[in-house]
């Protein structure tokens, strides 16, 4: 039984609402889009019950976090503040960072720009920021040329897509949820034209339950969702520009806190956005890597996926960590 206890709190001018459970060393999970906290599900009570204090945010822009119209208020120091703020209303200096998708970004942003508030970062699937040279609108723009890509469609249209997926939240996140899992095959989207939906792209999955998710699983971000629209989401894309460039800026974008890598081998994220041989190119972004680890079975959704295996290789990482600190 789940002994998460809800919070909601007013942290760097949003309201924030965030799930916690344990005592002892903070670790602070954070999502990605479309998710939310519930995304943590498997590993909340996992951690807490081997002896940490476990927070999982909804990150602005979704879940049950207000949602900001403006653009640059999903810049990298907006979010960076967002979640020092929850340190402070915790009462933390610092925790372990782990993340998923924008949520790791926001994690590895923590580490190069307040690496006094990270006792370390555990890199799920995302290794590094996603290996652009140019603008991310430019590149994800000729791809959206030769085929349907869902980056681009969200910068073109992004009115049109917002509406498209408020229209029919739940076949979006059903299908969605399925194609980045390892039963799916992303490549079936870049089938398409230009021009298509997403929802259109996506194929059909088969019906719930599935044996990482089921209905009322499903049914509690078609509910998220629903309430909160879409818009949140598709702003941490349009903010790609304005980050990347953000980042450029930095004098230095390599982390330097205690850095864990933990990956599946079919991650359609891994294998096509961070260039040939990423986890080769790992010390390239992080100077104190101190352990990486492919798990079989499962795709991007790795922690809702195999959350067994995700779960005993966190406690590892931190149980690492934690004896490492302790020899310093």
């Amino acid at each position: 039984m789940a002994n998460w206890t809800h919070h909601r709190a007013r942290i760097n001018g949003l309201d924030m609402h965030y799930v916690t459970e344990g005592e002892g060393p903070l670790v602070v999970l954070l999502h990605g889009f479309p998710h939310t906290w519930f995304s943590w599900r498997h590993q909340i009570g996992a951690l807490a019950d081997a002896g940490y204090q476990v927070v999982a945010p909804d990150l602005r822009g979704m879940g049950q976090t207000d949602v900001p119209d403006r653009l640059e208020d999903y810049r990298v120091d907006n979010v960076v503040a967002d979640i020092c703020g929850l340190l402070d209303h915790l009462g933390h200096d610092s925790a372990v960072f782990s993340g998923l998708d924008y949520g790791q970004f926001v994690a590895y942003d923590i580490a190069v720009e307040r690496p006094e508030r990270v006792r370390g970062v555990i890199g799920l699937q995302n290794p590094f920021y996603a290996s652009y040279d140019r603008l991310p609108s430019e590149i994800e723009r000729e791809r959206g040329r030769e085929h349907f890509n869902h980056m681009s469609y969200y910068l073109d249209d992004p009115d049109g897509a917002r509406a498209d997926l408020e229209g029919h939240p739940r076949e979006i996140l059903t299908k969605i949820f399925h194609i980045l899992s390892g039963e799916g095959d992303f490549m079936q989207v870049w089938e398409h034209p230009p021009g298509a939906t997403y929802r259109q792209a996506l194929p059909q999955p088969p019906a719930l339950p599935w044996s990482w998710l089921s209905e009322w699983e499903l049914e509690t971000y078609v509910s998220e969702y629903s309430r909160s629209g879409f818009g949140g989401g598709i702003n941490w894309y349009l903010a790609a520009d304005m980050n990347w460039t953000y980042r450029k800026s930095r004098a230095d974008n390599v982390t330097r806190t205690p850095f864990y890598f933990l990956c599946s081998a079919s991650d359609v994220d891994l294998l096509n956005w961070h260039g040939d041989d990423p986890i080769d190119k790992l010390k390239e972004h992080h100077a104190d890597v101190r352990a990486v680890r492919t798990v079989p079975g499962g795709g991007h959704l790795l922690a809702m996926e195999n959350p067994a295996e995700v779960n005993k290789v966190l406690l590892e990482f931190l149980a690492d960590l934690d004896g490492s600190s302790s020899t310093n």
